[in-house]
């Protein structure tokens, strides 16, 4: 019988065959947490394992991207005893304006196709975007691995979602996810691995998109096979490939003919309809940014449709690069130009609003139109405001108007 992908990744580290439901130790490839964690994992570390070195400082990496730059007198003093273990624990760290844990870990090589990359973070579910196994897990856990460079772990079942066709224009990776959490819900694939099929023609962008939001389907992780993209910029295990008699215990299809742009509505990330639902609902904020739609593309996109015009004075758009690198490129080409010409206003490179700490807190009532991954109540600031999660076609769209509005009627 075949195996998943998921039980392969564990059978290649572990040197057996393996299979779903077993309950394994392993040494992950790559251990990561961020700037709100750490401190604390640092605590655990020395309390309750009575430690203050790592077993293996190779395997570990910090990221300051959470609160980036710091906003607190302690947020800066807990960000200065990271930096401080880190040198003495010779651990790798990408500084504040580096970028989001998660893009850099990619854009690094960090994160590779094969690897177990697991994080202090639950969007750790993003490096399935390279092939990687990657799940988040609590602080103690952390503390855990850096103590003793294992961890247990169930081996998950697998959903295969199978998608057929292309996107249709104004239609993207952002409204494919929104469409998956509608079908699965919020607690549809708990404990389970996503694997992406269908998707051989899909930049790493999307692929990443699509891997970020699979937590929010109660996963344990999300893979899109290594294909295209992938096998041309990482070097691709040759047992790392689709076994066609895989055994999933659940397949679900769906045609990119019928996609239309979705949108999730407060305060459920599954609670997902068709754009048309809200059409003309006027909002306060747009925040384009985040693990899931961050990045270059998608800052191009939105510029694709502001070009030459100017948002709505009735609202404010706020951009957040995914990474310095991703920065960079939207500056060679006059991307980010055109975004601050039509009026938005662009923030340092990491979270930012997203987790609701600094550069783009909602206040009381505020209702925002989010390219991120979470619509919690009170997850970017006020509990009374309202946050709907949309692609970044919809955003850029919507901020002419001031009002939701369909890409595809522009």
């Amino acid at each position: 019988m075949g195996q998943t992908l998921t039980e392969k990744i564990f059978s290649n580290s572990l040197g057996r065959v393996v299979q779903a439901g077993e309950i394994v130790v392993v040494q992950p490839d790559v251990v990561m947490s961020h700037d709100s964690l750490t401190p604390g994992i640092i605590d655990v570390l020395q309390q309750d394992f009575g430690r203050n070195t790592v077993k293996f400082p190779n395997q570990l990496v910090f990221s300051f991207d959470h609160v980036a730059p710091a906003s607190t007198v302690g947020t800066a003093e807990n960000q200065n005893k990271v930096r401080a273990f880190a040198q003495r624990n010779n651990i790798r760290l990408f500084e504040v304006g580096r970028g989001i844990c998660h893009q850099v870990l990619v854009e690094e090589g960090i994160a590779q196709p094969g690897f177990i990359v697991l994080g202090a973070d639950s969007h750790s579910t993003s490096y399935g975007a390279v092939g990687a196994f990657g799940s988040g897990m609590g602080s103690t856990d952390v503390a855990a691995i850096w103590a003793t460079g294992k961890t247990w772990l169930r081996v998950p079942e697998t959903v295969r979602v199978l998608i057929t066709s292309r996107f249709q224009p104004g239609v993207g990776p952002k409204d494919l996810a929104l469409k998956i959490g509608r079908e699965l819900t919020i607690s549809g694939a708990t404990y389970q691995t996503i694997e992406y099929h269908g998707l051989d023609w899909m930049p790493l962008h999307g692929r990443q998109t699509l891997c970020s939001m699979a937590v929010e389907l109660g996963a344990k992780a999300g893979i899109v096979p290594p294909s295209g993209e992938i096998r041309r910029r990482f070097t691709v295990p040759e047992w790392l490939f689709v076994d066609e008699d895989a055994e999933y215990v659940r397949t679900l299809e769906i045609n990119l003919d019928d996609l239309q742009p979705q949108i999730a509505i407060p305060h459920a990330v599954d609670h997902v309809v068709d754009l048309s639902t809200v059409a003309g609902m006027k909002f306060h904020q747009i925040f384009l940014g985040t693990c899931t739609n961050g990045r270059y593309e998608d800052m191009r996109e939105a510029a694709s449709i502001l070009e030459g015009k100017q948002i709505s004075d009735q609202v404010r758009m706020i951009v957040t690069p995914a990474s310095s690198q991703e920065l960079l490129k939207a500056t060679q080409d006059g991307t980010l130009a055109t975004l601050i010409t039509a009026g938005a206003t662009i923030t340092t490179p990491g979270c930012g609003a997203c987790m609701g700490r600094h550069q783009g807190t909602l206040a009381k009532n505020d209702v925002c139109l989010s390219t991120g991954n979470r619509n919690f109540k009170g997850r970017m600031g006020d509990p009374t405001s309202s946050i709907y999660l949309v692609s970044p076609a919809v955003a850029a769209a919507s901020a002419l108007y001031g009002v939701v509005t369909d890409p595809t009627s522009l």
